[in-house]
């Protein structure tokens, strides 16, 4: 019996010892105020994006670039993959505006207008001059050619609400209510990555990798050295915030005041 207990001890103590030694301790890098309503992150020239009084704005130093369009009402979503031609939906009046790198407008889109009924619950840029469209009338994926105006669907109908969905160049990645996650490719082939951890909000960072929030605490889902699956807890010093924001080791929380941006270096 007494054997038993020890190597009790040990499992108990050697869990709580793995449990730490996941932990992720990144190093805040740089801080400073925030006033924007919504900040949406970074390009890779150094430029940050965000929204004010529904006015999307993309600033670095002393240079401002500022675009607003009060008759499509507000913006639901912004596609920041090509800072050469950005997305701006807005939802309520089912419409896009493409913009250039100086927030010019380049194109204008309203899907109420488009021949094949489009209601679009989602969308996101693509290659080839086309945008990735989730139709909510059929509920299936499609690609917009938005030079050709032309639309066609590349997926089945999917069964279940989506929750999350984010987008790349080529590929569509969503996660339903139930936490099942899938992504299409532009050919229409569907794969599935299973259940995702319960989630206030995600974002993914590859087919193996995303970084998620639950109750105001930060965690990194991946794999560690030994290729074990692992959840790690992200060790920030904010103790509440309101949105996140990832890409190339740069971590960025932001709250109602302040944006903190951490170097973060993933197992």
């Amino acid at each position: 019996m007494q054997k038993f207990l020890f190597y009790l001890f040990l499992f108990c103590t050697s869990n709580v010892l793995s449990a730490q030694d996941s932990n992720i301790n990144p190093t805040l890098i740089s801080q400073f105020k925030n006033n924007a309503d919504d900040f949406l992150g970074y390009d890779s020239f150094g430029y940050s994006y965000q929204i004010k009084n529904n006015v999307f704005s993309k600033t670095k130093g002393n240079e401002i670039f500022e675009y607003k369009n009060v008759s499509l009402g507000k913006i639901t979503k912004v596609d920041l993959q090509n800072p050469l031609k950005m997305v701006l939906f807005y939802e309520d009046f089912n419409s896009v505006i493409l913009l250039d790198n100086q927030l010019n407008k380049m194109t204008e889109i309203n899907f109420s207008q488009n021949p094949t009924p489009i209601v679009v619950d989602a969308i996101g840029m693509s290659t080839q001059n086309q945008l990735w469209i989730y139709n909510a009338l059929n509920q299936q994926i499609g690609l917009f050619d938005y030079l050709k105006n032309e639309y066609k669907t590349v997926s089945i109908p999917l069964i279940e609400t989506i929750k999350h969905y984010q987008t790349d160049f080529n590929t569509f990645n969503w996660i339903d209510k139930n936490n099942n996650w899938f992504s299409c490719d532009i050919f229409g082939k569907i794969t599935a990555f299973g259940k995702t951890a319960d989630f206030d909000k995600i974002e993914i960072i590859n087919s193996t990798q995303y970084i998620f929030n639950k109750d105001n605490i930060l965690y990194f889902k991946g794999f560690n050295k030994s290729n074990s699956d692992v959840i790690s807890e992200i060790k920030i010093l904010e103790k509440t915030f309101d949105n996140f924001y990832y890409k190339d080791q740069i971590l960025s929380i932001f709250t109602a005041t302040d944006i903190s941006n951490y170097k973060i270096v993933t197992p």
